[in-house]
């Protein structure tokens, strides 16, 4: 019962907010558009139409969340597929709301089902269809919780009820517009002797809507609003009870129930119930023939399981202190297993995660977990994340982040003497804590259109081909660009012989994740330059490294070829 109260909620606030705003014109003229007959009669709109556009929107859209990825990962496909053909759909009828004779030519292949049934088309369910394809609400909690769960398959009666719920509680405050264009139409006279009009006007909705979606539109007019439901949302995700269903990123099953009774970094040893299994992994590595393991054949020994991603800062600076634990305790009771959980898809690739394995120097045994099977099985969402599991094999700490690195090395000891009271323990391990204090640097900064972070110029920042130049005032913390560039999904790079980055940040370490080969130069504030030669696979290179964060420009000269993926701080 919370989760259908909480998707509703969820659904209602994303309903209003304005995210949904692009879509309005389109379902406020559908909803008392009328239909063309093949004798060129003008058909008025059913009274159901506003009812079946919602009701088109709530299936496609629910359809899309739950199952499109995996579908088209199934399928070989790419991901933004279903976009496109929603977008293309949406230009057809808005063609045919305009031009009845080409709206005759799509319905001349139901003509074998008689004339009367075709002149009753004009339902609204397929406009409906295909927004739901394109339909974008904004990410808060609840859909989080509920992308996760499509994306990774876990999709339970839990997960259906909670998308379903939220679909409707969006359709709500949209089926008040779609109800207020068919009163509309229907109390202004006007309108009556002028359908062809109101077709027009509703055909020219839909073209624009697909229009602006090509050119990322619609995220622009949603950055120049401000969020009035942020408040809301922020209630929402601050709920104990919603705490209890979503907060750990992944939607609640028998077998993680009670991971949430850890409280994230406590000083003391908590129980939170078995550990989840480790499932879905796709290749071991440090293991004898590769072969997997499974957490019973550990009981006695106690486990930690290390959440991590080898492109990942957080996880670089935490990761010499999970392979000192390991070299500290292996030998007296401690088994460490690294679930690696990609962010990218290059870092999917079993030879960029061996390089990374070498890299940090790390021997014990680390798991692929390409689809997030374990990560979602963990209810986990933070890189790194720590799972401390005593040789009972109950989950005894959680840790999400940096830091609290000496409390989880003191709980490590606690349980290996309880698991043998004569264990003769070495001495604590002495690593350097670099966790940077929080709000102290620039967040990570991404480039690749799924996610771009901290844009600073004065463009349009999305997928695609653009122009830009450096802006004259380029706010603190973020990034702009210089030149022709192309901008894909995780990547940009440049479109000609070359690019400029202009990187404005606060950091005692900064890093950048290239890809592709070509030698990059790069600048800082005081002139001083370094190249970078870049060749392979995408991976982690050092800009700047000193004692203190402090705030400095680079100014990054990219060659073509070269694709620039993320800049991290540390």
């Amino acid at each position: 019962m919370d989760l259908i109260i909480i998707g509703l909620l969820g659904g209602l606030i994303t309903g209003i907010s304005p995210c949904i705003l692009p879509v309005l014109p389109v379902i406020f003229l559908t909803g008392g558009a009328a239909s063309a007959a093949f004798d060129g009669e003008v058909v008025p709109a059913r009274r159901s139409r506003p009812f079946l556009v919602i009701a088109g929107l709530v299936l496609s859209f629910t359809l899309v969340t739950l199952g499109g990825s995996l579908l088209l990962g199934l399928l070989n496909l790419p991901q933004d597929i279903i976009r496109w053909v929603g977008i293309v759909v949406l230009v057809i009828i808005g063609v045919g709301l305009i031009v009845p004779r080409f709206q005759h030519l799509l319905e001349r292949p139901f003509q074998r089902f008689g004339q009367r049934e075709v002149k009753n088309r004009g339902s609204g369910f397929g406009v409906g269809l295909a927004l739901g394809a394109v339909f974008v609400p904004c990410a808060g909690p609840v859909l989080a919780a509920i992308i996760v769960a499509g994306s990774t398959g876990r999709i339970g009666v839990g997960t259906i009820l909670l998308t379903v719920s939220f679909a409707i509680g969006v359709a709500i405050p949209l089926l008040v517009f779609a109800l207020a264009g068919r009163s509309v139409v229907e109390r202004i006279r006007a309108f009556r002797s002028k359908e062809r009009g109101l077709r027009i006007a509703a055909g020219v909705a839909m073209i624009a809507l697909a229009v602006g979606l090509v050119f990322n539109v619609p995220q622009a007019l949603q950055r120049l609003l401000p969020d009035y439901t942020a408040p809301l949302q922020n209630e929402i995700a601050n709920s104990e009870t919603v705490d209890r269903a979503l907060d750990l990123g992944g939607l609640v099953t028998d077998e993680n129930k009670h991971l949430d009774q850890c409280t994230n970094g406590a000083t003391e040893l908590e129980s939170c119930g078995t550990a989840p299994s480790i499932t879905g992994i796709q290749e071991w590595m440090n293991t004898p023939d590769g072969a997997a393991i499974d957490l019973k054949d550990l009981e006695g020994q106690v486990v930690l399981i290390d959440f991590w991603a080898y492109s990942c800062i957080n996880c670089q600076r935490s990761i010499p202190h999970v392979v000192a634990w390991d070299e500290a305790y292996r030998d007296h009771g401690l088994q460490v297993i690294g679930i690696h959980s990609p962010e990218y898809a290059f870092e999917k690739d079993a030879g960029n995660v061996a390089a990374g394995i070498d890299d940090f120097g790390i021997e014990y045994p680390v798991a692929l977990d390409n689809s997030l099977a374990t990560w979602t099985n963990y209810r986990n969402r933070y890189w790194p994340a720590h799972y401390l599991i005593d040789a009972e094999g109950t989950v005894r700490h959680i840790s999400f982040g940096e830091g609290n690195y000496a409390a989880t090395e003191a709980m490590i000891r606690e349980l290996l003497q309880d698991a043998d009271p004569d264990v003769d323990l070495p001495a604590a391990t002495d690593v350097a804590d670099d966790t940077p204090e929080v709000g102290s640097t620039t967040r990570e900064t991404f480039l690749g259109s799924s996610k771009d972070v901290n844009f600073g110029g004065r463009e349009d920042y999305g997928a695609g081909t653009g122009a830009f130049a450096f802006p004259e005032d380029q706010p603190a913390d973020s990034f702009a660009l210089d030149g022709d560039w192309v901008v894909e999904t995780q990547f940009a790079t440049p479109a000609g012989k070359g690019g400029g980055i202009r990187l404005d940040y606060h950091a005692a370490e900064a890093r950048v994740v290239l890809a592709g080969s070509g030698i990059l130069t790069v600048e800082d504030e005081k002139g001083r330059t370094q190249t970078i030669e870049v060749d392979g696979t995408p991976r982690s290179y050092g800009l700047v490294k000193r004692d203190d964060i402090a705030a400095g420009v680079l100014t990054l000269d990219v060659p073509e070829g070269v694709e620039v993926y993320s800049f991290t701080f540390g």
